[in-house]
């Protein structure tokens, strides 16, 4: 990436980092290769604007682009007067008996082509007077990855679009907590020289589902019931991380009452976790009439107070 990364994010150098995150993926969300098949334009902005966040979400990779000692895509710059320096060592033929009587190699004489050709060639192989490159690992990558309620459950395979394009298969674990970072190694960037690839390291962003809720190893779900079954009891439906299964609510059931089915929570390093389900009592939609004198001729024989021993002196 050669653009600026702050004008690849439409901001400025002052830009906060909370700003740089919403910007990236303002455009990451509108650009998506996934939603624009077919505009390579969007997808160019794709990239553009993750190479960008990569290079400015890091604090210390930020303060070197600002200070101008690595350049968009996270290389190395040369300090200054570093050309200047490698052409007045004595071993560079291109300056050999060429320099000026002040010692300056740039002055009349000097041939700027033929100098940074051979540094071209040189910085690839050996080094001026024969030293060789440092072999360095690559670089990590970081990355985050939104996954469902039920894939960090029970475990699967998933595919991320990275933002040069290229795509990276990963494995959620079973049993994946939100936050919990996968590291893939090798899959980073590549190393200099006989250097290895770094490693991605990958964040879970595990979505809420509306059905259930995690505590540790549990799985916590609320299970509405009606009043004829709280009274009676019975078989009732209830849905669970592997599918629906009843359970059996026991007569005079009661709002808040805990119910637990072992084994149906998630597997951990300790063992299979349980689900606990709350009931709640929910009252008809309507009240007919036959309901309303049933009720009211049970209070007048039989009313009890549950508040009973609760209630203020």
């Amino acid at each position: 990436m050669t653009q600026d990364p702050y004008a690849a994010l439409g901001l400025s150098k002052t830009a906060t980092p909370d700003a740089i995150k919403k910007a990236y993926r303002k455009i990451a969300r509108k650009n998506h290769p996934d939603l624009n098949p077919d505009d390579p334009k969007a997808e160019a902005r794709f990239k553009n604007a993750g190479r960008a966040y990569d290079l400015l979400k890091d604090s210390e990779q930020r303060r070197r682009f600002d200070a101008g000692e690595i350049d968009a895509t996270g290389a190395e710059q040369a300090p200054r007067g570093y050309y200047r320096d490698e052409a007045s060592k004595p071993e560079n033929p291109y300056t050999q008996g060429r320099s000026s009587p002040d010692g300056d190699p740039f002055s009349e004489g000097f041939n700027a082509d033929d100098f940074f050709a051979n540094f071209a060639r040189n910085r690839n192989g050996s080094g001026f007077g024969g030293r060789e490159p440092a072999d360095l690992p690559g670089h990590d990558r970081q990355y985050r990855l939104s996954v469902p309620f039920l894939d960090a459950v029970l475990g699967t395979k998933t595919r991320i679009t990275l933002p040069d394009g290229n795509v990276l298969e990963v494995t959620i674990p079973q049993g994946s907590k939100n936050g919990q970072t996968l590291r893939l190694r090798g899959k980073g960037e590549l190393g200099f020289g006989a250097g290895p690839p770094g490693d991605a390291f990958i964040t879970l962003d595990v979505s809420p589902n509306p059905d259930f809720e995690r505590d540790g190893e549990d799985i916590v779900v609320t299970l509405p019931i009606s009043i004829d079954e709280a009274i009676l009891g019975g078989k009732v439906p209830v849905n669970t991380v592997a599918g629906q299964v009843n359970v059996t609510v026991p007569p005079g059931a009661s709002s808040g009452q805990i119910l637990r089915l072992k084994g149906r929570g998630i597997k951990g390093r300790l063992g299979q976790g349980d689900q606990r389900i709350t009931l709640r009592i929910v009252s008809p939609p309507n009240i007919d009439d036959e309901l309303k004198r049933f009720m009211e001729s049970w209070r007048e024989k039989n009313a009890y107070n549950p508040r009973a021993g609760k209630e203020e002196s």
